[in-house]
């Protein structure tokens, strides 16, 4: 049998009130299934929110530092779990034990880092032009947020929003992918272990066609987090303008890592390896696309394609694994969709291509790593995101003609170059369009004290994680706060005497 997992909606543990369920299935086994998770329909969202609501005053109310000591608490109980939750991931999700595991790792660094938020959250106070009068911005929380999460990090994704949300005194109701519902609803276990108040968090599992744009347009909820495809995330951004809700929208990339003549190359094959098969390609951040000067790009394309062959499909959970499968069978179709599209385009295929069915890979959704070799920046596998092992190589002429095709994608969320040249490494810090620029090291590898999004289609409103600029700008306004104790009547600007 099955575990069955439930819904929390105001502290307590329940199914879906219409009693429909789903089934999460190992990806590199769909035979077997994960956990049974509850179908959750309108009318729990509605309890949902309701709850969370309810919950809102009180927990707005509670010292900072105390949201902080629970915080802290969740931190020490995921920690303490990491092994099972980790292998739950890899189980759930397909990624290899190791990603298992540091996907669990970013969990708990999100939750320490926003513990001790609780002791900052810092405004500013500044001196006024008028005597007897003090100024100070304070940040305050927003209300109800509504937390919508992708499959490919279970457990990451998910407190890179509930704890910077939870810290600055907003309530949450939370609805991870009906993909990888069990080991969501596993950290929410452990984060309700740690003394959250009843409401204050809030979990839904179900389908975004039941109740994903249902939950984002809420009149209960004040804000919406997501992450997930930029077609559903541009759709529900106009939707919440239109309604005056905060909302961010973290979506997708076409990630280039550029090697330059000057490349360690040992390394920037290492890189493009880890970028492209990393998480067997889905990754927002993944590198798809290598922009390879075209003194070195021979010599890099047969580096780069003897390691790719080395690589080894298998379950996330063997050791000897390189490489895990995709999600589900939806997302096979589609990646061995656009390696045609890639072969009909003209693009020369230089290994891999195809879904693996032999031996202990006959059950589940593998694909071998691909290149592509001789590809055009205008071929739709240079230009869309594929979100599987899928690499193209792209020759470029010099510095200045790599950047124009690494920027020539409406995409713009993370790059790369392998340059030993500081001054090329310059330029392209200056002149790459993304939110994040990695120098000598792939596209994947965001760490949690820094703002995490990108520009154009891959990110709307405010970044996720944390450091300035990052999720706690999204998860609290700003106030303004004029003290003034002269006891008489001082008009700014204009009693300058």
């Amino acid at each position: 049998m099955s575990e069955e997992w439930s819904n929390l909606i105001g502290g307590k543990w329940t199914g879906a009130e219409a009693g429909k369920t789903l089934n999460s299935l190992n990806p590199a086994d769909p035979g077997e299934v994960v956990g049974v998770v509850p179908a959750s329909g309108k009318v729990d969202v509605d309890k949902a929110v309701r709850a969370a609501r309810d919950a809102y005053e009180g927990w707005r109310l509670t010292p900072a530092p105390k949201r902080g000591e629970v915080l802290f608490r969740a931190a020490e109980l995921i920690k303490e779990n990491k092994e099972k939750l980790g292998r739950l991931v890899t189980r759930e999700m397909g990624k290899v034990l190791a990603e298992g595991l540091g996907d669990v790792q970013e969990a708990i660094d999100m939750a320490y880092y926003m513990a001790g938020e609780g002791r900052r959250l810092s405004g500013e106070t500044v001196p006024s032009e008028l005597p007897f009068k003090d100024c100070k911005s304070v940040r305050v929380s927003i209300g109800v947020f509504a937390l919508i999460t992708p499959w490919n990090f279970p457990t990451a994704i998910p407190a890179w929003k509930i704890f910077p949300a939870l810290i600055s005194g907003n309530t949450v109701v939370f609805k991870p992918s009906r993909f990888t519902p069990v080991a969501a609803t596993r950290l929410v276990e452990l984060i309700a272990e740690a003394g959250v108040p009843p409401g204050v968090l809030n979990l839904v599992n179900g389908t975004g066609d039941e109740i994903g744009e249902y939950l984002a347009t809420h009149p209960g909820v004040d804000g919406v987090s997501f992450t997930g495809s930029t077609a559903v995330g541009e759709k529900l951004a106009r939707i919440c303008s239109g309604l005056d809700k905060e909302i961010s929208c973290e979506m997708g990339g076409k990630n280039p890592i550029i090697v330059m003549d000057d490349a360690r190359m040992e390394l920037a094959v290492e890189g493009a390896l880890w970028g492209g098969f990393g998480t067997t390609g889905q990754r927002c951040t993944a590198a798809s696309r290598v922009i390879v000067h075209e003194k070195v790009y021979d010599r890099f394309l047969e580096m780069f394609t003897n390691a790719a062959k080395k690589l080894r499909l298998g379950n996330g959970l063997s050791r000897t694994t390189d490489v895990g499968p995709l999600i589900n069978d939806s997302q096979l179709k589609k990646v061995l969709n656009y390696i045609e599209i890639g072969k009909n385009e003209g693009a020369r295929l230089v290994t891999g291509g195809r879904s693996c069915t032999d031996g202990d890979l006959e059950k589940g959704y593998f694909i071998e790593p691909t290149v592509f070799s001789e590809v055009s920046p205008s071929m739709r596998i240079a230009r869309e995101e594929i979100f599987g092992p899928v690499v193209s190589v792209i020759r470029a002429r010099d510095l200045k003609d790599a950047i124009g095709i690494a920027n020539g994608v409406e995409y713009g969320l993370s790059t790369s170059i392998y340059t030993s040249d500081v001054n090329n490494s310059a330029v392209a810090e200056r002149d790459l369009d993304a939110g994040i620029v990695y120098i000598n090291a792939p596209t994947i590898g965001a760490e949690i004290q820094l703002p995490f999004g990108g520009t154009k289609k891959s990110g709307l409103g405010r970044k996720e994680a944390g450091g300035r600029g990052g999720a706690l700008d999204m998860f609290t306004k700003w106030k303004v706060v004029y003290r003034d104790f002269s006891n008489r009547l001082q008009k700014a600007q204009i009693d300058k005497d």
